[in-house]
């Protein structure tokens, strides 16, 4: 009587183990099939870049919001099963360290710096540091010609002080919390000119209450290269890049460029091919 009792209670610890292993097998992350056992895949993104990155009342839109679903359904994942999460720039790499999300596609600049600590699949988009003017404005046709201008500089940015130190030692840099608060200045002549990332200015400027009143200089200063990045030596970063040559070869890369930066009359480089990382 004693054997049997043992018995059955090691046949009910058994199926108790055999219960919670199958539970447990519906809570990974990242990495696998999307389609199976309801699984998800963690997705970092700006939340306050529009035409880029940006949290709406009706959901995410963005072109890199464009390429991470794309990126994601070739890896397996439903739009449905995609997790997204805002990566701060500052904080783009501890979250990607700490595994808080899987990849992140962030207007993330592929730089040596940043590829000690993660991986970068791509580039996907090469973006230029640029300066964003009024549309009537035609007096800022070179960098030269930032002397004596009102430039937005924005706290915690360093693009406007580089113009000042390397190409417009007098241009007058006017502080202004965020590019958002930029773009009003702009419109009023509170400021004469806005500098940062060529796409992230077509971004705001590709804005319904902003289409046709600013241009974009077209000056190329600096090389930005946007990565996907992952992991240090995640198994997606082969994956991602894979995803990535198909979202060009079909064309779905230019569309998605074209409805997010294309109001803006946004003159994009072609896609750069998967490593090749400008300097």
């Amino acid at each position: 009587m004693k054997l049997r009792k043992v018995t059955a209670a090691s046949a009910t610890v058994f199926a108790l183990a055999l219960t919670a292993t199958a539970c447990g097998g519906d809570n990974s992350t990242g990495g696998d099939s999307g389609s199976d056992g309801g699984k998800t895949i963690t997705v970092g993104i700006k939340f306050d870049q529009p035409g880029l990155g940006q949290k709406t009342p009706q959901g995410y839109a963005g072109f890199d919001v464009d390429v991470a679903t794309y990126v994601a359904k070739k890896l397996g994942y439903n739009e449905d099963q995609i997790e997204w999460k805002e990566a701060k720039s500052a904080d783009r790499e501890t979250m990607l360290q700490r595994g808080d999300v899987d990849l992140i596609a962030a207007t993330y600049s592929i730089t040596p710096e940043r590829q000690e600590k993660v991986d970068f699949a791509g580039p996907y988009l090469l973006a230029h540091q640029d300066v964003l003017v009024r549309a009537d404005d035609n007096k800022i046709k070179s960098p030269k010609d930032l002397n004596n201008a009102k430039l937005c500089s924005v706290t915690g940015s360093t693009s406007a002080q580089n113009v000042k130190d390397e190409l417009a030692p007098k241009a007058q840099l006017q502080p202004y919390p965020t590019y958002s608060a930029c773009l009003p200045g702009l419109q009023n002549g509170a400021v004469d000119a806005l500098t940062t990332d060529d796409s992230i200015l077509a971004g705001y400027a590709a804005q319904s209450q902003f289409k046709g009143k600013f241009k974009l200089g077209g000056f190329k200063l600096t090389n930005e290269n946007y990565g996907i990045g992952v992991k240090k030596g995640s198994d997606l970063k082969a994956d991602i890049n894979k995803a990535l040559e198909a979202m060009v070869a079909d064309g779905s890369w230019q569309k998605a460029v074209d409805k997010n930066l294309g109001p803006a009359n946004y003159k994009n480089e072609p896609a750069p091919k998967i490593g090749d990382i400008k300097s």
